[in-house]
């Protein structure tokens, strides 16, 4: 049992260190006053002090000390993937080598200033793969009008543009939105996700969103390709618009966006060459309780996109339920299709870390997972096996062989997370 002097003292001190940074001028004089009292004896109120000093020393961190500098945010997020997949292409038994690594997938820093008024500035930087997220200038007048400058995605699809990467429940975006955003390598379309330029938006109190924006037509986040001054196939300018609604029916809440992206001269089985390209995107979210539901739907109208005077009507659609068993355990399913329309695909292009299985017309992909969730959303461990299927062969001339050609790839992928 505490006698009642150790009682006082312990409750004394606990009030003294909650209350360090108010009481840290004056607790001399009341630990004096306290020892005098015989409450405390010298020892304790010696003890106590040091308690004290440790707790009210502060940390200096340097800044800039620009006159209009209010608030500096520094943020990250850390994702460790580890990829194990093969693929086998039928009637040979010269398949590719499987893939069986652990890598850095992510490795963000990234910082916000704040500085009045509604001007902020955004930095985010992968270090893993050597690339800019973010870079760009905002001001904000209010929650219906934001005006960004600079550098960074543009409103164009469900899993690219309006959810974060630290939020896809199944670990990697799916195949179509890598058909529609990745890098144009004649077969993907490269429309969608970074872009520098001008970039309007906002959202009403009664849910409505809108988004608008003009920028390079070039998708490029590496240093080269931000800071470079364009090309003959480059100096165009691409246009984009959004228009969305967010809202809540009793226990449901629900989302539903369309989005267009028109990008002169960058169409064509190479960009540069006349040939334009306009890519659509729809997407729906449900929630209700532990329960989610996403729908994501891409088209395409891409001139000459599978041939010399053949235009290509690329397009794909994605069905992502997910369940939370617990607060800590969901599932989660994906199924994706994705039809080239005669300009082409592999299973490298669109199954992140897969062996390539040759140039097919179309792809289908399911993935099924299990997400933890240790430290809610911020510390996460995900895996996932996955099965796709590409089929029907196309030739150099955008030709589809129908019945002919399939390669399968199969495997486990899984990933770490830390946000901060």
């Amino acid at each position: 049992m505490l006698s009642l002097k150790s009682k006082w003292t312990a409750v004394l001190g606990a009030a003294l260190l909650a209350t360090g940074t108010i009481l840290a001028q004056d607790s001399k004089a009341l630990l004096d006053v306290l020892v005098h009292k015989g409450i405390l004896t010298n020892d304790e109120a010696v003890q106590i002090s040091k308690e004290l000093a440790k707790s009210t020393t502060a940390t200096e961190v340097s800044t800039s000390k620009g006159k209009y500098l209010q608030k500096l945010t520094l943020s990250g997020r850390f994702q460790i993937q580890y990829a194990g997949l093969s693929t086998d292409i039928d009637g040979t038994d010269a398949d590719p080598a499987a893939t069986n690594h652990l890598f850095l997938r992510r490795l963000y820093v990234g910082a916000k200033a704040e500085l009045g008024n509604g001007w902020t500035g955004n930095l985010n930087y992968d270090f893993a793969g050597s690339t800019f997220d973010a870079a760009f200038v905002q001001w904000k007048k209010s929650d219906e009008l934001v005006l960004d400058i600079g550098f960074r995605k543009v409103p164009f699809g469900l899993e690219e543009w309006y959810t974060s990467s630290s939020n896809l429940r199944a670990i990697e975006r799916s195949p179509g939105t890598r058909f529609f955003v990745e890098g144009n390598n004649g077969r993907r379309l490269g429309a969608g996700s970074y872009r520098t330029g001008l970039f309007l938006g906002g959202k009403t109190t009664n849910g409505l969103f809108y988004n608008v924006a003009l920028t390079n037509p070039e998708r490029d986040e590496s240093a080269a390709g931000v800071t470079g001054q364009g090309s003959a196939a480059t100096n165009t300018l691409a246009y984009w618009g959004n228009v969305g609604y967010s809202g809540k029916a009793a226990a449901t809440t629900y989302v539903v966006s369309g989005s267009v992206g028109v990008l002169p001269d960058q169409g064509g089985k190479a960009i540069g060459t006349g040939s334009d390209l306009t890519v659509y995107n729809a997407f729906s979210e449900i929630t209700n309780g532990p329960f989610d539901l996403q729908l994501e739907y891409f088209a395409s109208k891409n001139d000459n996109g599978r041939a010399a005077g053949r235009d290509a009507h690329s397009w794909a659609f994605s069905v992502q339920p997910a369940y939370k068993v617990t607060d800590r355990l969901e599932l989660v399913g994906r199924y994706t299709y994705v039809g080239s329309d005669g300009r082409g695909l592999t299973t490298s292009d669109l199954i992140r870390s897969a062996p390539s299985g040759g140039t097919m017309n179309e792809l289908t992909e399911w993935f099924g997972g299990l997400n933890v969730y240790l430290r809610g959303n911020d510390v996460k461990w995900q895996i996932g096996y996955i099965h796709g299927e590409s089929r029907d062969l196309v030739n150099g001339a955008g030709n589809v062989v129908k019945g002919t050609g399939k390669a399968t790839t199969d495997g486990v992928r899984s990933m770490m997370q830390l946000n901060f």
